[in-house]
């Protein structure tokens, strides 16, 4: 259960947005030819430093003498910024969930790498063109308080209950990628945006507000300050481990089946990266065996490649937990597409 728990200071420095890629060291990325700057979503670095981040970086920098410099946000606050920078490119590898991995395809941010072992990682969980590879399977969930709600929610009905107002809470669709998938979770589920932006502008009377960061709620259901937030499998589950009132459950419309689909932590080359060397080489060591048989040992999440088939303990439980969810596929490309209008449609109808 993520055993490897000692920070490496001097290989990772996680930088707050604000702060330039000057706060590590005093050298910017592009003056420093044995680094690799990762721009990620959050989840998979850990908050004491046992994340699976922090054991494949600490084994990178051994094997290679490479420095990973780690800057973490939201996906979409990933992918603005590389987007604000696109004339002074400081990130070499980009991961961010999906739809924003698309987005950065299709806004020119990516350029075609295939990394070794992308051969191994199922057609639907990388792109095309080559741009974009899942390095960590993961799914969208939510989570409850197991103190206080013994029993999870059944159903997003339920949460309409007045027992959950201000105490529940979702992460900002357009920002976080977590949040996009309420969106993505809600359309599939009620049938059509229509219906979904319904039910959310009844949710949002209950709902305490904006959040730009996933990863900032579920200490908060923890504590039973909240009692729901969204949150994503792999995420939720490496939380529980110093989390222990955590839950995590699907919900269902009405009484029929729970569901949820796959969130994958996609990784692509940055287009103009200052050290695309290095960052091919990152990329590769993400998706080797030896680091995709601690994705679920470590980092509580499931193997981007399909020929990795971990027995550990996090992965029997994994297993269970996503025992008897019906799993859809998005239409990724539709969503891409139509992002701005799904994101516009939810502000309308909560008032956001």
């Amino acid at each position: 259960m993520r055993t490897y728990a000692k920070p490496i200071a001097a290989l990772t420095c996680s930088l707050a947005l604000a702060a330039g890629l000057t706060a590590c060291g005093g050298s910017s990325a592009a003056s420093d030819e044995k680094a690799v700057t990762v721009y990620s979503a959050d989840g998979l670095k850990g908050e004491a430093g046992d994340g699976w981040y922090d054991k494949v970086f600490a084994d990178f920098e051994k094997k290679t003498g490479i420095k990973v410099k780690y800057v973490e946000g939201g996906s979409g606050e990933m992918v603005q910024r590389a987007l604000r920078e696109k004339s002074n490119t400081q990130a070499d590898v980009l991961v961010t969930l999906p739809p924003f991995i698309q987005q950065a395809g299709s806004k020119g941010l990516l350029q075609k790498y295939v990394p070794r072992g992308a051969d191994r990682v199922g057609g639907a969980d990388k792109a095309s063109d080559g741009t974009w590879t899942s390095v960590v399977n993961n799914y969208f969930g939510f989570v409850h308080n197991k103190k206080e709600l013994p029993s999870a929610p059944k159903s997003w009905e339920e949460l309409l209950d007045a027992k959950y107002r201000d105490r529940l809470q979702y992460s900002t669709p357009g920002v976080a990628g977590d949040g996009t998938a309420v969106l993505i979770k809600a359309v599939h589920d009620f049938g059509g945006k229509d219906a979904a932006m319904a039910y959310l502008k009844k949710l949002q009377a209950n709902n305490v507000g904006p959040s730009s960061s996933t990863s900032k709620l579920a200490p908060k259901v923890d504590k039973g300050e909240l009692l729901v937030a969204n949150g994503d499998v792999q995420m939720n589950f490496a939380q529980s481990v110093s989390m222990p009132n955590l839950g995590i459950w699907f919900p269902a419309k009405g009484d029929g089946r729970p569901t949820t689909f796959a969130l994958p932590y996609a990784a692509g080359l940055v287009a103009g990266a200052p050290h695309s060397e290095n960052g091919r080489k990152l990329l590769d060591f993400l998706l080797s065996e030896d680091a995709q048989r601690q994705v679920s040992a470590v980092g509580g999440g499931f193997p981007a490649r399909e020929d990795v088939k971990p027995t550990d303990a996090n992965a029997v439980a994994l297993a269970k937990i996503m025992a008897g969810v019906e799993i859809f596929e998005p239409d990724w490309a539709d969503i891409d597409r139509n992002l701005t209008s799904y994101v516009d449609a939810w502000k309308s109808a909560t008032g956001s």
